[in-house]
């Protein structure tokens, strides 16, 4: 169910709708956007449609904001992992936004974003789909493309750096 404060022009984040799209896709494709796989990873493209399943609201501002047209009529934050976090976490705009978290405040329908090198840049951007009680990274299971998972254990990967986006609301456009 989505809700808006009318006050602020807030909704909640539908988590359901974001981790029963995850679900679907995780193993194929859906053929409204683009498959990234061949053009650098679909990871971030595949997180970026979970949140948009769970959102409903896309941001057109050019440049910095986070929507999906086409392959070539598409913002950066859509398909690229620091691009993504950087627009959830700086969205004052219509769309979804939120926060860096400690794994404690993860819930489903979040992402994680994993740094696989030790240059700081991140590379990774699974979709979290269940959370233990109290979240931890040992009961964390996730979905991703490019190498498509689902339900899987996240401390299977080997990263150098983590970092949580929990995901605290959705702004209404205009």
């Amino acid at each position: 169910m989505t809700w808006y404060h009318k006050a602020s022009n807030i909704a909640s984040y539908n988590r359901e709708k974001a981790v029963e799209y995850a679900h679907k896709w995780a193993y194929t494709r859906n053929s409204s956007y683009l498959d990234f796989e061949k053009l650098g990873g679909d990871c971030t493209n595949f997180a970026s449609q979970v949140i948009f399943a769970g959102s409903g609201v896309m941001n057109f501002t050019p440049v910095h904001g986070w929507y999906y047209i086409n392959s070539r009529k598409r913002t950066a934050s859509w398909t690229g992992v620091n691009f993504l976090h950087n627009f959830l976490i700086n969205n004052r705009g219509a769309g979804p936004f939120g926060e860096v978290v400690d794994v404690k405040d993860v819930e489903p329908g979040d992402i994680a974003q994993l740094s696989f090198n030790s240059d700081g840049m991140f590379n990774h951007t699974p979709i979290i789909v269940k959370a233990g009680t109290p979240p931890a990274l040992d009961n964390l299971l996730i979905a991703a493309h490019t190498y498509d998972r689902d339900n899987y254990e996240i401390t299977n990967y080997n990263w150098v750096h983590i970092r949580f986006i929990h995901i605290i609301g959705v702004r209404a456009s205009g």
